[in-house]
């Protein structure tokens, strides 16, 4: 059985909640996987300009969760299929061996 992935979140933008006293993605949002420097979807974060929120869920950034998806504008949506997926990627491949007569 394959272990899920947790993503963390990597946003063009921040604003400060005041009421939990914490950082929080604003602007476009992207599935970030920790101990890389890309997002899931393959931009450079230092590139791109992206910040980085490692103590945020990525499950907390999308609209219908009411998280921290007050100032969210957009969800990438490359990323949000990979995470959907559970980081599985594509299908595992199978070698099939039929030696020719």
């Amino acid at each position: 059985m394959a272990r899920t992935k947790r993503y963390g979140v990597a946003a063009s933008g921040r604003w400060w909640d005041e009421e939990d006293n914490r950082r929080l993605p604003a602007g476009e949002v992207h599935a970030w996987e920790r101990g890389m420097n890309e997002t899931v979807c393959g931009l450079s974060l230092h590139r791109s300009q992206l910040l980085r929120f490692p103590g945020v869920a990525w499950t907390d950034v999308l609209p219908e969760s009411g998280g921290a998806a007050d100032a969210v504008r957009r969800v990438c949506p490359r990323c949000a299929a990979a995470a959907a997926r559970g980081g599985a990627g594509e299908r595992p491949r199978r070698r099939h061996i039929d030696p020719r007569p």
